[in-house]
């Protein structure tokens, strides 16, 4: 199955535009039950309830697959309902882009909400007490991480960068991860969907069982858009998989050649 992301990603950047941090022992999770085995490529999910820690809350911790929007078009993974209605400045700087220079396609971040056809793994620290911070790895792209800080307050100003500045708390079930001090830099997506440094992004990120979990993205930027909106997408389970090294090649000689507005792969 990697091998099959591997050759596609590298199919999209062609034609598109192209440890320090190691989980302590997770506690002992309710035995699990491997569904029966399905058709198609991949292992069958693993079937079971919702782990927890000793405080009581959901471990989130794994090896996922999948995120909270679509990665060609955001406007194509919206929550039933939602709208995307840019501001005339947003859409003259979208219909001005090429794929050649979506930062994706130059080994760049992503940021949030966009993702890649790689695994990604979530550590919460510490395991035996309420966590202080969560962790997302990120094989893809330069191999990139987050940091969320549970329980914690934005700086007054933070300096603007690729994932900004995280904060996360507990509602109920529901991990709620508030992100502020984002750049300018990244594209939603492969059309080039903008934002500006007024980003603010609402991630909640709800464990449904322990295969499975929903991921809802809220985009709040008044600088590229007349009104918030919201992404859903759904994460699954990796059992005994690892996200692996991956290099994002530099200086990609084929970029010069797609000199196309930003499009689809």
């Amino acid at each position: 199955m990697r091998n099959f992301f591997l050759i596609r990603f590298a199919a999209l950047i062609m034609a598109g535009g192209l440890s320090f941090l190691a989980a302590q022992k997770p506690v002992p999770a309710p035995p699990a039950q491997t569904a029966p085995a399905r058709r198609g490529r991949g292992p069958a999910l693993p079937t079971g309830p919702t782990p927890r820690l000793p405080d009581g809350t959901p471990d989130l911790s794994g090896v996922w697959m999948g995120g909270g929007s679509n990665s060609g078009d955001i406007t194509k993974g919206l929550k039933p309902g939602e709208e995307v209605v840019m501001l005339p400045s947003a859409e003259k700087l979208m219909k001005g882009r090429k794929s050649q220079d979506d930062p994706q396609a130059n080994c760049l971040p992503f940021g949030v909400p966009r993702g890649a056809p790689y695994p990604w793994r979530i550590v919460q620290t510490p395991t035996h007490t309420a966590a202080t911070h969560i962790f997302i790895l990120y094989e893809g792209n330069i191999h990139s991480f987050r940091q969320i800080f549970m329980n914690a307050k934005h700086p007054e100003d933070p300096d603007p960068t690729w994932y900004g500045h995280s904060i996360g708390h507990w509602e109920k079930d529901t991990l709620v991860v508030d992100t502020v001090g984002f750049n300018d830099k990244f594209w939603f997506d492969y059309l080039g969907h903008p934002h500006t440094e007024q980003l603010h992004t609402i991630e909640r990120y709800t464990r449904t069982d322990l295969g499975n979990m929903t991921i809802e993205v809220t985009i709040i930027d008044p600088g590229a858009y007349a009104k918030p909106f919201t992404t859903a997408g759904k994460a699954r389970l990796q059992p005994g998989e690892e996200i692996l090294e991956y290099i994002c090649q530099e200086n990609n000689i084929d970029l010069q050649h797609v000199n196309a507005p930003a499009q689809l792969p």
